[in-house]
């Protein structure tokens, strides 16, 4: 199981959201400098360019390449990548993976970018069981379970996100497992080395660690250590 410590991008500084509420935000300061650090312990960090989750287009790819130029780490990165040349122009950045949320669910869409890029991997957003689109603002009617199915052909790469428990240090949330063989994330309020356990115990191949690393509530060095 991996661990994935993460840093959450609006107007060029490292932030971390409530339930993803762009009114809850808290600012932690450079992402480059936040970068260097977690570069010390491990080979791939998650980024979330949250302005473009909002705006529906990538805003901070100028912050991601200056972290993969001084850092040296693998990156995965997600939010707003709803058009072709966004996604062209992340891979061109360097990073390895390129997350979908709202755009996954327009097939012929995924059909064409997966098949023209590697590794892209799709966020499953949930909130209260059902998909969330367009920076979590909107909810759908289709359930987790029936976006699974729907999109497994084209993907073997997801990243599960609880949204109720994003931000919160709350402990992860209830879930059993419905995926098949897929590398599978998992994301939200993940506050403790026990959860990490629980989530491995769980069939996940790995965690997102965010606000728990920011405030101290635990330290990379402990989850590595116990995994």
């Amino acid at each position: 199981m991996r661990v994935y410590p993460a840093i959450d991008l609006m107007s060029g500084k490292a932030v971390r959201l409530y339930k993803g509420r762009k009114d809850k935000v808290k600012v932690y300061g450079d992402p480059v400098e936040i970068a260097k650090d977690f570069a010390k312990l491990v080979d791939k960090i998650h980024i979330v360019d949250l302005d473009g989750a909002f705006e529906g287009k990538p805003k901070n790819l100028d912050v991601v390449r200056r972290i993969i130029e001084e850092t040296g780490l693998n990156v995965q990165v997600g939010g707003g990548f709803r058009d072709y040349e966004s996604i062209a122009k992340a891979y061109s950045t360097g990073v390895e993976n390129v997350i979908i949320g709202t755009k996954a669910f327009d097939l012929e869409f995924l059909e064409k970018v997966t098949q023209d890029f590697e590794e892209i991997t799709v966020s499953l957003d949930a909130r209260g069981g059902r998909i969330a689109v367009k920076g979590w603002e909107e909810e759908s009617s289709i359930t987790v379970e029936e976006a699974y199915e729907m999109l497994k052909k084209y993907v073997n790469r997801f990243i599960y996100t609880a949204i109720e428990k994003d931000g919160t240090l709350t402990g992860i949330e209830k879930i059993e497992r419905f995926w098949g063989r897929e590398e599978f994330i998992y994301a939200g309020g993940v506050s403790s080395v026990e959860d990490i356990l629980k989530l491995k115990e769980i069939g996940f191949s790995g965690a997102i660690v965010g606000k728990a690393l920011y405030e101290e509530k635990i330290s990379l060095e402990e989850i590595l250590e116990v995994l």
